[in-house]
């Protein structure tokens, strides 16, 4: 053998010794050695004591699964025993973290292009503490001392591949969240086949979702409200494979409000998507503002049944989905799809909403206009007075600048009774900054339309309101379907109304208004069974003091109302029948709730009344009286149309007459008369 052959022989055979030493030391080293030093430098690193308590030790196993030559290549397995990260120094308790056993495996190859490649940690019988002060500090969030700007940022790079776990317990104290939570992990025993949870077609559609594997259960408060729930998760959470979906399932209550979901987060190192089936239930829509933040109107009871997709990391803030959905709000049904955009300056959410059957009564929570048991059941916060009728609860405007809204509705079929057709509604939603329009609110009324666009500014306090409303060609024989003389009538009902108040309810807004109620009603009919039907007792009374108990056609029905500071005052306000006109005068005080009506009746040719006083109604809305004045009918209406003080008011009602073919208006010679200041006494059942 040659010299330079001897050489590189020797050479080779000391480096495959040291290397062999190397591996026997390693192999052999007593880890525990170390951990003061470990401890002490990590430790130091986190700002707060870290310990290891227990065995610290190494095995070197060779990954057969690798394949090839690596297989034959030995890698690091760490095993370290009764672990524990404590508290930051401001916080009393000293244990944040503790860990009953960790152990992983190194990738040895990486190292030498500075990659700490750990496919997997398993943490058994993990515990945590997160606690939050009210002045917004956490012991989650860690204080690396202060950062060197010139310094340079590290070339490693850490990839942990996914963890496992097995039973744990998981406390959080947040204060400023007014929320306390203990979660409880234990394994299932047998893991559940993710289908047998969401179902065969939708565990198709999340392909790889593994089985689940331990399950949950929490109980605590959550923002001030008591919660209690239990759920399933899988085993091992991916955290470089963000397309391994990894499967939840939770069922909770918190307060009234029922929550279930089952379905996948993917790319949970990010929170990056959620996929999950949701129904949701409660008292009111009203009471998940304090829980997720998006402003609802309120409601009855409610549940919903669809599909939730969450977007967590978009560009233009977090989307979020729930599409397909359907449900019942009261007894009326609900489907359709929503948007929610965590967007800035304001979140917004986006929608369509549709009801195949509406009932009327399931709207009243709307505006507080349910009763004092239905207001207590949703958790409202105003109670109906007893004797008010405009409903006193207020709305929460302070809620309305959270969030922005555009979402249209549609009810396709309205149910309230027999005696009062409403047919269908249709709604555009739109909430900016604090301004809810409704533009328009419409609703299908005995084949004609009732169109409104009502604009409410919660900006202003108190807030200011506006609505405009047109009435256009109610049906009387469609309005009164059950009305046997009605049946035959080619009348309609027109009415047009502008109104605008300050007041954070309706009854406040009321009392406040300003502005004009205008309607006319041609060709129908009165009597006191038209009168129970509408559910008034007083307009009952007063028909039989003037008619009897017979059936009287209605020529012309005009009524035009001013508004100044919630008291609403007659301008004209006249009914001409076949026998009679009909004059009222008087005002109705939307502030104290209060009628004060005279009622005038006026014969016709040689049909002469018996009545010989005028009639009144007076008191509060909700229980007003009728009677007979004791003094003399006045003449010809008080002399209102002599004097002409009605002209003005009459050429206005002109305007809602609307063309009705061959057949004639009764209202046209009524006003034509008016307006010209002549006394109408001269107009003959039609």
């Amino acid at each position: 053998m040659t010299r330079p052959a001897k050489l590189i022989t020797w050479t080779l055979a000391s480096l495959l010794l040291v290397l062999a030493v190397l591996v026997i030391v390693i192999a052999t080293f007593d880890w525990n050695r170390v951990k003061p030093t470990l401890n002490a430098k990590v430790s130091e690193a986190l700002h707060r004591p870290f310990a290891i308590n227990g065995n610290l030790t190494v095995r070197w196993q060779r990954e057969l699964e690798q394949g090839g030559w690596r297989a034959w290549l030995p890698w690091p397995h760490f095993i370290a025993e009764d672990l524990t990260l404590g508290n930051p120094d401001w916080l009393k308790e000293p244990q944040m973290v503790g860990l009953k056993r960790v152990e992983f495996r190194l990738a040895p190859l990486p190292l030498l292009v500075q990659r700490i490649v750990i496919p997997r940690i398993d943490l058994n019988q993990p515990t945590a503490s997160l606690k939050r002060l009210a002045d917004g500090r956490a012991n989650w969030t860690f204080d690396f001392g202060p950062k060197d700007e010139q310094a340079q940022p590290s070339e490693w790079v850490l990839d942990i591949g996914a963890i496992g776990f097995d039973k744990g317990q998981v406390s959080v104290d947040d204060q400023t969240l007014k929320t306390r939570l203990d979660v409880l992990i234990d394994p299932l025993g047998k893991p559940i086949p993710f289908s047998d949870i969401v179902g065969k077609a939708s565990a198709q559609k999340a392909g790889s979702a593994q089985d689940y594997a331990f399950g949950l259960m929490v109980k605590g408060r959550y923002k001030g409200q008591t919660l209690a729930g239990t759920g399933k998760i899988g085993g091992l959470l991916a955290l470089q494979d963000a397309s391994q979906p990894f499967p939840l399932q939770a069922d909770m209550a918190i307060g009234d409000t029922r929550i279930a979901v089952a379905g996948t987060l993917t790319d949970p190192r990010n929170l990056g998507a959620l996929d999950l089936r949701l129904r949701l239930s409660g008292a009111s829509l009203g009471n998940l503002y304090p829980l997720t933040g998006v402003t609802l109107p309120d409601s009855p009871p409610y549940a919903t049944d669809g599909h939730l997709t969450a977007k967590l990391h978009e560009p233009g803030g977090a989307v979020f989905r729930y599409e397909g959905f359907n449900g019942k709000i009261g007894d009326s049904d609900i489907h359709g799809d929503l948007a929610f955009v965590a967007s800035q300056p304001r979140p917004k959410l986006t929608g369509k909403l549709v009801s195949n059957q509406l009932l009327f009564k399931d709207l009243a929570p709307l505006i507080g206009a349910d009763s004092n048991a239905q207001q207590k059941a949703r958790g409202g916060a105003s109670k109906q007075p007893a004797g008010k009728v405009l409903p006193v609860e207020e709305f929460r405007t302070e809620r309305w600048r959270t969030m922005d809204a555009d979402v249209t509705f549609s009810g396709k079929r309205i149910v309230h009774s027999a005696e009062l057709p409403f047919t269908d509604l249709s709604s555009h939603f739109v909430l900016d900054d604090g301004v809810l329009r409704l533009e328009p609110l419409r609703f299908g009324i005995a084949g004609g339309k009732l169109d409104a666009q009502v604009r409410l500014d919660g900006r202003s306090v108190p807030l200011q309101g506006r609505a405009q409303l047109s009435a256009r060609n109610f049906k009387l024989k469609q309005l009164f379907p059950t009305f046997e003389p009605m049946k035959t009538s080619f009348g309609e009902l027109n009415g047009d109304a502008d109104i605008s108040g300050l007041g954070n309810s309706v009854a406040a807004l009321l009392a406040t208004a300003n502005g004009d109620l205008k309607m006319l009603i041609n060709d129908g009919a009165i009597s006191r069974g038209l009168m129970e039907i509408a559910g008034l007792n007083v307009g009952n009374y007063v028909v039989g003091k003037l008619f009897g108990d017979k059936e009287v056609k209605i020529n012309c029905a005009a009524a035009d109302f001013g508004i100044k500071d919630g008291l609403a005052t007659t301008r004209v306000f006249v009914f001409d029948t076949e026998n009679a006109i009909v004059y009222i005068d008087g005002t109705a005080n939307f502030a104290s709730e209060q009628l004060d009506l005279k009622i005038n009746p006026e014969s016709k040719g040689v049909r002469l009344f018996s009545l010989r006083s005028p009639l009144y109604v007076r008191g509060p809305f909700a229980k007003p009286s009728a009677g007979v004045q004791a003094l003399p009918l006045a003449l010809r209406g008080a002399g209102m149309v002599a004097l002409g003080v009605v002209a003005g008011p009459a050429a206005g009602l002109l305007a809602l007459i609307a063309p009705s073919g061959d057949v004639p208006n009764q209202c046209t010679p009524l006003l034509e008369q008016m307006k010209a200041g002549k006394a109408p006494r001269a107009v003959k059942a039609g």
